[in-house]
């Protein structure tokens, strides 16, 4: 058996099989997740009919790669229930509970959860309902023994879990962030759940062309020797990019050191992180609207200091762009919501922490030499 076109020994004996295994099976997974939602659709209908009427405040949180979330899918919740909706991490509301939670403000809490036994993840949820008359809870995880999904909730909840091969056994969350992602979406558009298959069968078709045509080539990138990398993300891309930085720098163990920005906010002063030893990566919107600014910063990078390598994904074909590497999804003029872009192309930034943990002598289902960082967090105290 080959993951990532890899044999399964050379993975094993590299200490990298869990986490080729689990990228390389998040195409499978997105269906199997959009089946368990339409499972569970009548009861999602049920208690977000429920509570939505009543909630006047949507927050989005997790801890690290969880709380990433968020970003992405923000604009999306918010537009479809005419809610306020912000992304807040549980590191945020764990310290400052009284910044974000309102008394007289009923809450939804929307908590993204690998395994839900991150200190952070329960202490938030009995901030929520500390603070909060009316907080209800929409708990989205993947390991049904957790802490978080055990948890009893003071008012009305739901508890989602992903099917089973969601739950990473590496370090790096890959399957469990797309899964979670996608999870949030095709929830959040519940009573249109059936017309969405559509979309996730194209997420597999792009999933896949990104893990078979283009698998050499960012393996090329990943193996250059830049020392610093830039994501670059809009809207929902800005969460890509956010995962990304933190995917790489990870599973380099620090090695490479990642930022992360909106292509608007790069020109204020970030931009000069960029030299010789830098990596930029660009993930591109599928929005004519939002492209155009994009584009603008490309074309920027022209002046100042010269980057390593540039690399971008986008959904359709940028004839425009001149850059060194483009990873481009369709030939067609089909085009999804922009937010689930987000699901797929963050295989981008994965597969690149992945081959370089690799280039530098690393276990990619373990990175961290030092012990500084861990599957679930250690050594937070809750006070």
């Amino acid at each position: 058996m080959k993951y990532l076109n890899i044999d399964e020994a050379v993975l094993k004996d590299n200490g990298a099989f869990y986490t080729a295994k689990e990228i390389a099976g998040q195409p499978e997974l997105w269906m199997n997740i959009f089946e368990k939602v339409v499972t569970e659709k009548e009861k999602i209908t049920s208690f977000l009919d429920d509570v939505l009427k009543k909630t006047k405040k949507i927050i989005l949180t997790g801890a690290g790669t969880s709380g990433y979330i968020g970003y992405s899918v923000e604009g999306a919740f918010q537009r479809r229930n005419k809610i306020t909706t912000i992304s807040i991490p549980t590191t945020h509301l764990v310290s400052h509970p009284q910044d974000y939670f309102d008394s007289e403000l009923p809450t939804l809490l929307v908590s993204f959860a690998r395994s839900g036994n991150s200190p952070e993840s329960v202490a938030a949820v009995e901030l929520a309902d500390k603070y909060c008359d009316e907080c209800y809870h929409l708990l989205i995880t993947c390991d049904p023994e957790g802490n978080l999904a055990k948890y009893s909730f003071k008012n009305s909840s739901y508890v989602f879990i992903l099917p089973p091969e969601a739950n990473d056994k590496s370090l790096a969350m890959t399957g469990s962030y797309s899964g979670m992602l996608l999870s949030a979406l095709l929830i959040n558009d519940i009573k249109n759940i059936y017309t969405l298959k559509a979309t996730v069968q194209t997420l597999q078709i792009y999933g896949n062309k990104i893990l078979g045509k283009y698998l050499k080539a960012i393996k090329d990138v990943a193996y250059l020797p830049f020392k610093r990398t830039v994501f670059l993300g809009s809207g929902p891309q800005y969460g890509t990019a956010m995962e990304s930085h933190l995917k790489l720098q990870e599973l380099s163990d620090g090695q490479v050191i990642c930022k992360n920005d909106s292509y608007l906010g790069f020109r204020h002063g970030p931009k000069a992180v960029v030299n010789g030893d830098t990596l930029v990566v660009y993930y591109f919107s599928n929005r004519k609207d939002v492209l155009r600014y994009e584009k603008d910063l490309v074309t920027s990078m022209d002046k100042g200091n010269k980057p390593l390598f540039q690399i971008g994904i986008a959904e359709g074909v940028l004839n425009d762009i001149n850059i060194d590497e483009k990873i481009i999804l369709s030939d067609e003029s089909i085009s999804i919501s922009e937010e689930y872009l987000s699901v797929s192309n963050i295989l981008l930034g994965q597969l690149l922490g992945f081959y370089k943990s690799l280039d530098i002598g690393l276990n990619p289902d373990s990175p961290s030499r030092s012990g500084a960082i861990s599957r679930v967090v250690k050594g937070v105290i809750i006070y």
